[in-house]
Formats: structure tokens, C-alpha cells, sequence
């Protein structure tokens, strides 16, 4: 048994991309942190599949694959990966939109998967900034100024690009560099297998395939250690539960209870299908595709031989005969054909997050932390930075832990707050009719938190200072592209943006949208050259 005050043994329960990740970060980071005589071991069962919900991941993702060492080429060709460039909301606004925007006409369409690029009832939410965002706030110019464009398509180049097919780099772009900001579409199964022979190969994690089948732990309620169903008892010092919705080691053993959110954000089934194209050299789109429906949403995700499709629903207004019947109608518009043989797999989840999600020596990480509708795609991000975090700050000994979880208790406990008012902000907005919708506007269920906030942007648009640290999930430009684009207006006084200034970054925008459009490939043309062209490396 341990009795060093060191913290030297970490054990990993759970693969897929959040074990995987967790691994990865971990072991190149302490690596850096000259901290390598810390072993990690991660504990795989060979009988859970990876659930591979959302299959989408943000810009973060370049940083986090970089960090560990993986190729950018070899990460798109083994993870049969796209690019993803943003989130586009296709029914959110309601029947009033087309009345309350007649004058946009900006060109938007997904440009892969036949949406109508003049619909006025569809925005774009690009990753992106917006042009010389941290000079000027261009919501206040679009504001008083629209000249009839759609505010992510004046702002950012990437509004215009991204919904026409254009890949957001070229072939001679070095790999994670980039003229539009851009996150990835992948495989989330094969995503997990490159992690693995990665870290295993590269990084020194040690991999054991088993169930655990008994947790001990010390009289004060520290893990001690586990025992497999091979016999096999794995010592720890320090462990992090990636186990999935199950929660073994956090929620089963130390007993850490789930903080439910149905009351604000009521979505608690999928149903999830993969689709193959119909013509091989189809276009791919490059932004996930969210689709508006009576009791929740569609999600279209484009890979390079296939599409990821599901309907996330609340089961308190449909049931799941109804579900499907929304899905295969989506699939047989999208698809020009029955969508009969597809089979979609359910899933069924409490939305919510765990009251603690580090408790003695043991962390919380991916859906054993909390799981909520993948709409914005936090989950990956969420692994990413409690990876990061815990990696960054790791507690060497023992006696820095109560410190080290609680900091990092009250900055989760944070992110995960602002997740859910965040996504609640699309529903809120909406004007569509029904009872799921009409109860998501309800004042009994927006958080005083986001209400406060709406408040005070009808008086002004989103800005710094509605930042509370560096690192929030959502910066004040994500807000603005979701209030702007679902027809949100602020108050502000014509003057206040100098027309000089308006009219430089309008014009920016639009001689940007002609350079790029020159440079630039289609999105499909793009991941066709990197599977034969290695992309450059720096």
C-alpha cells in the first residue's frame, strides 16, 4: 500500500475520447512539468461502446491535439475528420422572422446539404471573431447600420464563407494554422482509438482492458485502489473518473449526487442515426446543422463518408414513436428517399451536473461530470479543460488536494452555469408556437442569471465587460451572434458608432470575403488533398 505523501500513481476509469483525452493531457503535460515519474493507467472496458453523441468539438481542439503531439494530417485521416466552422440554426427563430428581417438576403445556406441560401429563418453562429473585435464592438455599428446583412455576415468573413462551402485553410496552410477559425467533425470511435495508440505509444500511459469490480477506500473516504474482474489490483494515489453517465467512482462510491437542470433545459432523450451520402463526392458541410422541431432539435454533422444525425428531445412533451417520425421526415427531405432502414439507437439522460465534480482524491471528467443536450457541442470542451486544469495544477502531494478541489470545484461549478444559461438563450429567443417552446420561455424556468443579462443588453450589445475570466466558455461575441441572429435588438443611440469606423469594417469584411474566396478550396476538395497531401508542418 502507498504511504508516500506523493501523489505518483494517477488511474484513468474509462476510455473513449474523454479518457483518452484525460490521459493524453495529462501525461504530455506533467512530461513538460518535468513531473514524469507521475505513471498514468487507464482502465478500459472492452464492453462499453463509445456513445459518440455530438461528434463535434471547438477551435480548442486545435490546441489540445497540438499540445499532445498528434499530426493534424494523420488526426483527419484517421478520424475520417471535417472542419467545422461554426453552428448554423436552421427554424429557431419562428413564424414571425421573414416579417421582423424581410431585408436579409446575405447568401446564408449550408451549402452541403441543399438548405435555401435566402431563408431568413436560419442564422450563423461562426467561430470566428468579429473583425477587429477587441478594438471595436461592430454589434453596436450593425446596430444602428445593418444595411440589411445579416450581423455574422457583416462582422466576419467567415459568416459569408463557411455557409458557401468554402474550407476555412488551404492544402499549403501549416497544419492547425488557418484563415477562418475552425473546430472538427470526427469519428468519435476512431477518435478514441488514435488517442489510445497515441498515448499508449507516444506518451507512456499504461492501458488495461477489464471491469472494475470492487472499489476500496480508506476509512476518511480516499480511493485506494481497484480491483478488476481479472484478479488484477490496481493501486492509486490519485484517481479521475471518466466512466461515463454511470459515474462508478464519484457518483457510485463516494456518492457525489447529480444536480439536475430539466427545469431549464427539459431535453433528455436522443436518437441517433449514421447516415451514409448518396453520391460520393458530395459536398460536406463544414458547421453543424441545427434544426429546429415541435419537441427539441435535429443534429446534422458532416464527416468525410458519412453524416451524424440525431433528434434530441424532451420527453415530457414527445414520446419516442413521435421522435422518430420527426427524424425520418428530416432524413427523407434530406436524403430524397425513405429513410426506413435507417435505424436510429436511443439514449436517454438526466440533464444536470455533478454537486461536486472533485471530491479526496478523486476527479470527475466527461459525462461522469454531467451530461446536457449537445446543442453548442460543450462536452469535449468541458473534457479539454478539466484535463487542462488538472494537468496544469496538478497537486503533487496529498496535502495540496483539499485546495487544489476546491478551486476547482468553484470554477466547474461556474462553467457549467454559464453552459446552461447559454444554451437556454436559444430557446428564450425563439419565438416558435407550441408547448415544449412556450414552456422554455417561461419565467419559471430561465435562470435569474440569464434574465438579468437580457435585461441589460436591451440597453447595449454584449461586451468585455460582460466577461467574468479568460477563460469563460462563451466569450461576449458568441452572445451577440446568437442575440443578432434570432433578432434580438439593443438600444443604441445612432451616434454611438463613429461612421467612419462602421463603414472601415464593413468594407474590411467585404474586400476579406473577395481574398479568400480566391484562396480558399470547397470544403470536400480540401479533405480529398489532405488524404493524399500531408498539410505543411511549422
Amino acid at each position: 500500500m502507498t504511504t508516500t505523501n506523493n501523489i505518483e500513481k494517477v488511474v484513468i476509469v474509462g476510455g473513449g475520447s474523454a479518457g483518452w483525452l484525460t490521459a493524453g493531457v495529462l501525461a504530455a503535460t506533467l512530461r513538460r512539468r518535468g513531473l514524469a515519474s507521475v505513471n498514468v493507467t487507464l482502465i478500459e472496458s472492452p464492453n462499453i461502446a463509445t456513445i459518440g453523441v455530438g461528434e463535434g468539438t471547438w477551435p480548442s481542439m486545435r490546441t489540445t491535439l497540438q499540445s499532445i503531439g498528434i499530426s493534424e494530417t494523420d488526426f483527419i485521416r484517421h478520424c475520417d475528420a471535417a472542419f467545422k466552422q461554426g453552428t448554423c440554426f436552421v427554424d429557431w427563430l419562428g413564424a414571425d422572422r421573414a416579417g421582423a428581417n424581410a431585408g436579409d438576403k446575405a447568401g446564408n445556406t449550408v451549402g452541403d446539404q441543399g438548405s435555401d441560401r435566402d431563408r431568413a429563418d436560419q442564422y450563423l453562429h461562426p467561430f470566428t471573431l468579429p473583425q477587429n473585435y477587441h478594438e471595436r464592438n461592430a454589434a453596436a455599428d450593425w446596430l444602428t447600420k445593418s444595411n440589411g446583412l445579416r450581423f455574422s455576415d457583416a462582422v466576419t468573413a467567415q459568416g459569408r464563407l463557411a455557409p458557401l462551402g468554402f474550407a476555412p485553410k488551404s492544402i499549403s496552410t501549416p497544419e492547425y494554422a488557418f484563415y477562418l477559425n475552425y473546430g472538427y467533425h470526427l469519428d468519435a470511435g476512431k477518435f478514441a482509438e488514435l488517442l489510445r495508440e497515441h498515448c499508449v505509444g507516444k506518451l507512456g500511459v499504461a492501458h488495461r482492458l477489464g471491469e472494475v469490480r470492487s472499489v476500496r477506500s480508506s476509512g476518511e473516504g480516499d480511493l485506494l485502489g481497484l480491483e478488476l474482474d481479472s484478479g488484477e489490483y490496481l493501486e492509486g494515489d490519485f484517481f479521475v473518473d471518466c466512466s461515463g453517465m454511470r459515474a462508478l467512482l464519484l457518483g457510485d462510491c463516494l456518492g457525489v449526487p447529480l444536480r439536475p437542470c430539466g427545469d431549464v433545459l427539459f431535453n433528455d432523450r436522443a436518437l441517433a442515426v449514421q447516415v451514409p451520402y448518396t453520391d460520393p463526392g458530395q459536398a460536406v458541410a463544414s458547421c453543424t446543422i441545427s434544426t429546429a422541431r415541435e419537441a427539441g432539435w435535429i443534429w446534422d454533422i458532416g464527416l468525410g463518408s458519412r453524416r451524424g444525425v440525431g433528434y434530441v428531445y424532451s420527453s415530457a412533451h414527445s414520446d419516442t414513436e413521435a421522435a422518430g417520425r420527426a427524424l425520418r421526415d428530416y432524413l427523407g427531405a434530406s436524403l430524397g428517399a425513405p429513410a426506413s432502414s435507417l435505424e436510429p439507437r436511443e439514449i436517454a439522460f438526466t440533464p444536470g451536473y455533478r454537486e461536486q465534480f472533485w471530491r479526496r482524491n478523486c476527479l470527475a471528467i466527461g459525462m461522469a461530470s454531467g451530461f446536457i443536450e449537445p446543442l453548442e457541442a460543450s462536452a469535449l470542451v468541458l473534457v479539454e479543460l478539466s484535463a487542462r486544469y488538472l494537468a496544469e495544477d496538478f497537486p503533487v502531494t496529498r496535502d495540496l488536494l483539499p485546495a487544489a478541489s476546491r478551486r476547482f470545484n468553484r470554477r466547474f461549478r461556474q462553467h457549467w452555469e454559464m453552459i446552461i444559461d447559454f444554451l437556454k438563450l436559444h430557446y428564450v429567443l425563439s419565438r416558435r408556437e407550441g408547448a415544449y417552446w412556450r414552456d422554455h420561455r417561461a419565467e419559471r424556468s430561465v435562470p435569474e442569471s440569464l434574465a438579468d443579462r437580457l435585461a441589460l443588453w436591451r440597453h447595449r450589445p454584449p461586451w468585455h465587460q460582460d466577461a467574468i475570466a479568460s477563460d469563460d466558455m462563451f466569450p461576449p461575441a458568441s452572445y451577440q451572434y446568437v442575440l443578432y441572429g434570432m433578432g434580438y435588438r439593443s438600444d443604441v443611440p445612432a451616434e454611438s458608432g463613429g461612421s467612419g469606423a462602421r463603414g472601415d469594417t464593413f468594407a474590411e469584411v467585404q474586400r476579406l470575403v473577395g481574398q479568400l474566396q480566391g484562396k480558399l478550396p470547397a470544403h470536400r476538395e480540401l479533405l480529398n488533398r489532405i488524404r493524399e497531401h500531408r498539410l505543411p508542418t511549422v
